[in-house]
């Protein structure tokens, strides 16, 4: 891996996202100061029109005492945070809104809501999370999915979070990405059910069932990112050293992996729910100005490239 300096990865997508007109995103349940100011910024930015869902009285309240301007916000009131995710589920099922964000509310709580039985916003494809990642030792973005909603996936629902994270990155301009299904080894091992799901995932891309991309596994995580090690322990692959995309085998794993990388090696991640008829804006409290806006500016694509008008054949 070749060390880059500095973080640049984000800037030309978020620079895409700003040229299109603000999308009018439903911030649930802003009701702490960070939250708020965090909404407030990306209005100012030029990436969203914001509607904000939660008590009034609170909402005025903290943006009062923290000095912020709520000049050209519409707040649609409700009691409290359940009734928040509800009310936006339902704006976003009606078209009112493009997009959701959460605000100070349990990520679980807004899920919840989503995935509801008498949502609107379920399809057919399994929801996911995806970081896109800046990591500054790696040549180029990185992302890794799922580390924050599918805890044990199968191998159907792996099937829907691999082809999630495809779209996206073909969003961002890589025609064809390069996928490692991860496993602790490089060999299938039928002790080992991560190792057995790679390799069927390897053959369903090349069948056509998963689509846009060259999936390959199983691989470990030196030799899926570093040409070197692939070398080394003779890998004849075209994924090997070279991924875009990191298909984790679980929650724990994938989330691991990403706070590593956050907090050893400097990596900026961006998050974005993927898999439903909107995008969902997921931001930490750890998270800086940069990564929310680089999580809203993806927000802003995937919206945009759903509108696109289809061609015709």
């Amino acid at each position: 891996m070749e060390t880059m300096p500095g973080h640049s990865r984000y800037d030309s997508f978020v620079r895409r996202a700003i040229a299109i007109s603000p999308m009018r995103t439903a911030v649930v349940h802003p009701c702490s100061e960070e939250t708020l100011r965090s909404a407030i910024d990306l209005k100012t930015q030029g990436l969203l029109d914001l509607l904000l869902i939660g008590p009034e009285h609170k909402i005025r309240a903290i943006a009062e005492a923290a000095a912020l301007s709520l000049a050209g916000i519409d707040i649609e009131p409700v009691e409290h945070s359940h009734a928040a995710a509800n009310h936006a589920v339902v704006l976003a099922s009606t078209g009112k809104v493009a997009a959701l964000m959460k605000g100070s509310l349990h990520s679980d709580e807004l899920l919840s809501a989503v995935l509801s039985p008498t949502s609107k916003l379920r399809t057919e494809r399994r929801i996911s999370h995806v970081y896109v990642m800046d990591v500054p030792a790696y040549r180029k973005l990185l992302v890794i999915t799922d580390a924050a909603i599918n805890i044990r996936p199968n191998l159907d629902q792996k099937k829907d979070i691999c082809q999630n994270a495809i779209d996206l990155m073909r969003l961002l301009g890589v025609e064809r990405p390069l996928v490692a299904a991860l496993a602790a080894v490089e060999t299938v091992n039928s002790k080992m059910p991560a190792t057995l799901d790679a390799a069927a995932l390897t053959v369903m891309a090349a069948r056509g069932q998963i689509e846009g991309a060259i999936v390959d596994g199983p691989l470990a995580f030196d030799n899926a990112i570093s040409i070197k090690a692939a070398r080394a322990k003779c890998i004849n692959s075209q994924v090997a050293g070279q991924a875009d995309i990191l298909l984790v085998p679980d929650l724990e794993a994938g989330n691991m992996l990403a706070k590593q990388l956050i907090y050893f090696a400097g990596a900026d991640a961006a998050g974005l729910v993927l898999g439903a008829r909107v995008p969902i804006i997921l931001t930490s409290r750890a998270d800086s100005a940069k990564v929310r806006m680089a999580s809203a500016a993806l927000a802003v694509l995937t919206t945009a490239k759903r509108h696109e008008p289809k061609a015709i054949a």
